[in-house]
């Protein structure tokens, strides 16, 4: 067997390192064919994308309807390119909101279970991050602050039944493994507003799983939740 040169290998290792390193993660697919029960959230929540990017990108309106059959992109269009609908513009893409941004400031957050016990943060096979929270099969599930209900179902793979909520300024607010949901997609919450019942999740352990998102980034719940 012929020995590669050993002044090669690091060439050979950048190269690897570029490759890896690319713009596109490799678990998100170039296009999303919408399926039934789906919305644009969910989708985007699913590929760790901000919603109103991929809104952008496809030409989607301000109100962010899709359909069954509908195929979204899923990156940028080339530069000069229209996106799917002639009539949308492309816009330069923005710096990464940030919460310490006055644009960007967070709702009035309080904790989504009253009692319970945070078992830490979990990771998401989307890349999503958020918390454990055990308590009791039926627990009630509050909504954390104020907002208007833009999801509700099952599609998104590890988070059971689950509730999406969208607040001010880019904040989104996400309940798994709900045993039960007490509200309909379209409908505006109160904060402290029951929205669901804490069901079974990994182990049939009952949890809740929380996520606080900006501008589609998982923040830590921890550093936003009131102390108790």
């Amino acid at each position: 067997m012929r020995r590669v040169p050993s002044l090669v290998w690091p060439a050979l290792l950048a190269t690897l390192l570029i490759a890896a390193c690319g713009p596109r993660r490799p678990e998100i697919p170039a296009q999303h064919v919408v399926r039934a029960g789906e919305t644009l959230y969910s989708i985007s929540m699913r590929y760790g994308l901000d919603y109103r990017d991929v809104a952008r990108w496809n030409g989607i309106g301000r109100d962010y309807l899709i359909h069954p059959g509908q195929r979204l992109r899923l990156d940028p269009p080339p530069a000069g390119a229209r996106a799917s609908v002639p009539q949308a513009r492309v816009a330069a893409p923005q710096p990464r909101a940030s919460p310490d941004d006055p644009r960007h400031r967070p709702p009035p957050w309080q904790w989504p279970v009253q009692g319970g016990r945070v078992h830490g943060s979990v990771r998401q096979p989307s890349g999503g991050v958020g918390l454990r929270i055990d308590g009791l099969l039926n627990q009630p599930v509050l909504a954390a602050a104020d907002g208007h209900v833009v999801y509700t179902g099952s599609g998104l793979l590890g988070y059971g039944q689950l509730v999406i909520i969208n607040h001010v300024r880019g904040w989104l607010t996400a309940y798994g493994h709900n045993a039960v949901v007490h509200v309909r997609e379209g409908e505006d919450v109160r904060a402290g507003q029951v929205i669901g019942a804490m069901g079974p999740g990994p182990g049939q352990q009952p949890m809740l799983y929380f996520e606080i998102r900006l501008d589609g980034q998982p923040q830590d719940p921890l550093a936003h939740l009131p102390p108790r």
